[in-house]
């Protein structure tokens, strides 16, 4: 038998065994350098998606095709980047950074920053609107350890309100995340607590870390690393009430950001660490 093809068969049987695994969810692209520690996604067309990077990474709001692939960025001129780790945005475009990013519990300047529809300016520079508010619920900075639930990197626009999803930094840990709402205006609020979430008790994978809202507001996701929890069938408010639905993607990596492209398609990115992530995936709801 004449050895080369062989050695040729042999090294493409290899090749096709190196193939990256992404479980259950799509390869897109890979993210630019930029966005190595990419925290949140957002987009209103499917086609340009807004991403932030979190905690000791630049002023800078990212805009990126759905190949990974930077299109264009702007400076955020009047505010600073203290841990921002999720978008959202409204109808009108306008999007919303949450800088609320509290992995210590020792906060005390929370706040949402609000950038005018960024598709309507050719600057380089954008000034914001800040939302500041406080959790009634923390007496203390930083709470006893079995308190530590007061951490955020998720939330979502609906109705003319923030919804907030905590991250579970408690001991012991419960995958317990308190549910918020704080108006989507200037000024200083006091964020209501309006409900009650408990993922699952592995604490690699079942902390909140990031939200989106469909579309047409009937289905609200939840990410963790490698999970989905998605809701239909709910009121506005508590939408923890809704019918649930687990849904493991198959592929753990450190997934921070999540949206709906349309009704039926969520996209997600996850930051690099070592030699995975820092990729932009989409899944497919049945």
């Amino acid at each position: 038998m004449n050895k080369i093809p062989l050695i040729l068969l042999l090294a493409f049987l290899h090749s096709c065994a190196q193939k990256p695994w992404h479980g259950d969810l799509t390869y897109l692209g890979k993210l630019p350098s930029k966005l190595n520690e990419v925290s949140g996604i957002t987009t209103n067309n499917g086609a340009l998606i807004w991403a932030i990077e979190d905690n000791g990474n630049k002023n800078q709001l990212y805009a990126i095709n759905l190949q990974g692939k930077l299109v264009k960025q702007f400076k955020i001129k009047n505010a600073k980047n203290h841990d921002w780790e999720d978008l959202a945005r409204d109808p009108n475009g306008n999007i919303y950074i949450g800088d609320f990013g509290n992995n210590n519990n020792k906060r005390d300047n929370l706040r949402i920053l609000k950038v005018p529809n960024p598709d309507n300016t050719t600057d380089t520079e954008i000034k914001v609107e800040k939302i500041n508010f406080h959790y009634p619920e923390q007496k203390k900075f930083p709470p006893k350890k079995s308190k530590l639930r007061f951490d955020c990197e998720a939330f979502f626009y609906n109705d003319n309100h923030l919804y907030l999803i905590t991250k579970d930094r408690a001991q012991p840990y419960l995958g317990k995340a308190y549910i918020y709402k704080v108006p989507a205006k200037k000024g200083d609020h006091t964020a209501e607590l309006i409900g009650e979430f408990i993922s699952c008790t592995n604490n690699q994978f079942c902390s909140i870390t990031g939200a989106a809202i469909s579309p047409d507001g009937k289905k609200i996701a939840l990410l963790g690393s490698g999970f989905i929890w998605l809701f239909t069938d709910f009121d506005v408010d508590d939408f923890t009430q809704g019918k649930l639905q687990t849904i493991d993607v198959l592929h753990r990596t450190q997934q921070e950001s999540i949206c709906f492209k349309d009704n039926h398609t969520i996209l997600i990115a996850d930051e690099q660490s070592k030699t995975k992530g820092r990729n932009l995936y989409s899944y497919t709801l049945d």
